[in-house]
C-alpha cells in the first residue's frame, strides 16, 4: 500500500526514531509499504518520519541508479551492492570516514529541490536485517550517500540542514513556500476532522 510522503513543514520530520524492538507484522507490513511508497515516487531512499512513523527504520534501493555506482561490504566480504536491494535497516549506527565527497542530493519530502551536499565517501554501518541479523555494511559512492541522508533521517536532521549558506540563500523562497503550503494543509486537515462527526 503507497503512504503518504511527510512534506518539509509537517513536524514528524523532526520527529527522533524509537529503536525498534521487535520486527512484528506491524513492522514488517510498513517496511514492504515504504518500499512500495519509495518506488513509486522514484526515490533510492525512504525513512520512517517521511511516513510519519517515528522509527529506527529505513529502505533504501539504489540498484537502478546506474549513473552513480556504488561499493559495498556485506559483514567484511565484498559483494555487488545490487544482491542486496532492496536494503532494509533498522536501528543503525553509522561511521563515516574523513574525506568528503560533494554531490547532487534531493529529498521526497523537499519535491522539485536538489542541492550540492558535502557527505563523507565512505560510511559504515552497523544495523539489523528485516530478518532478524546484524549486520555490519561498509559502502562507498551513491550507497554511503544514501546510508547517510537516511540515518539522518532517524534522527531527525534533514538534507537542508547539510546545505552550504549559499545553497541556503538560494533555496530560502522554495524551502519557506514548501514549509507554509504543508503546515497550511496540515491546518486545513485538522479543521477538517474536527469537524466532523464522531462515530
Amino acid at each position: 500500500m503507497k503512504l503518504l510522503i511527510r512534506n518539509y513543514g509537517d513536524p514528524a520530520l523532526r520527529a527522533k526514531g524509537k529503536p525498534v524492538a521487535e520486527v512484528d507484522g506491524r513492522i514488517r507490513e510498513l517496511a514492504d509499504n515504504m518500499l512500495e511508497t519509495m518506488r513509486a515516487a522514484n526515490g533510492i531512499g525512504l525513512a520512517a518520519q517521511q511516513v510519519g512513523e517515528a522509527l529506527q527504520l529505513a529502505v533504501i534501493d539504489v540498484s537502478a541508479a546506474e549513473d552513480r555506482p556504488s561499493t559495498m561490504a556485506w559483514n567484511g566480504k565484498e559483494v555487488n551492492p545490487n544482491d542486496h536491494m532492496p536494503l532494509i535497516i533498522l536501528n543503525p549506527q553509522i561511521e563515516t570516514g574523513p574525506e568528503k565527497e560533494i554531490a547532487s542530493e534531493g529529498c521526497l519530502s523537499f519535491p522539485e529541490i536538489s542541492a550540492d551536499i558535502e557527505r563523507a565517501g565512505w560510511a559504515r554501518v552497523e544495523a539489523q536485517t528485516i530478518d532478524g541479523e546484524q549486520v555490519e555494511i561498509e559502502a562507498t559512492g551513491l550507497l554511503a550517500r544514501a546510508l547517510q541522508h537516511e540515518i539522518d533521517h532517524l534522527n531527525g536532521i534533514l538534507f537542508i540542514d547539510r546545505m552550504s549558506s549559499a545553497a541556503k540563500v538560494s533555496l530560502s523562497s522554495k524551502v519557506k513556500r514548501l514549509q507554509r503550503e504543508t503546515q497550511r494543509g496540515l491546518t486545513t486537515s485538522r479543521r477538517q476532522h474536527a469537524i466532523e462527526p464522531a462515530l
